[in-house]
């Protein structure tokens, strides 16, 4: 009885508990716990979204320093697909990207359609320039100036 007593005591007298004394402590399979097969970093993790929005991200980035007075009251985002029908107040039917004049206090926004987008791109190199290219032509919309102003190599 003694033995027990004190075998309990040390157990518990332990900070660590033995993983046998856990109630779970291992997967269902016992091979230990599931981790991401590829680092978070490594391209083989990243999605295609991801990447489009990275490219987008950095597009913003490298217009933003250029002509931070023009996007400081502008909004991107990037949808799968265009909608199917439009809404009332669209005057024309988007196919890569559209763009929102700001009113009531809702700031102007640039909207960039992904899969058309990555469907008419060769490469990623094109890509890259397919969407420089919407953002350029949408901020010049948005701002009433011509898209050379903003970047002169808009549409090489």
């Amino acid at each position: 009885m003694t033995d027990d007593f004190s075998k309990r005591t040390l157990a518990h007298s332990t900070a660590a508990v033995l993983p046998w004394n856990r109630k779970i402590y291992r997967d269902r399979h016992g091979r230990g716990l599931r981790q991401a097969m590829f680092g978070i970093r490594m391209p083989r993790y990243r999605t295609k979204a991801g990447m489009f929005d990275g490219m987008v991200v950095a597009q913003m980035k490298r217009l933003n320093a250029a002509w931070p007075q023009l996007l400081a009251n502008v909004e991107c985002a990037v949808e799968d697909v265009p909608p199917s029908d439009p809404v009332a107040w669209e005057a024309k039917r988007a196919f890569l990207s559209q763009s929102f004049p700001a009113n009531h206090g809702i700031p102007a926004r640039i909207v960039l359609y992904r899969r058309p987008i990555e469907q008419r791109a060769l490469g990623r190199d094109d890509l890259q320039l397919i969407i420089r290219d919407e953002l350029v032509s949408c901020l010049a919309d948005l701002t009433g100036r011509r898209p050379e102003d903003i970047d002169p190599d808009w549409g090489l």
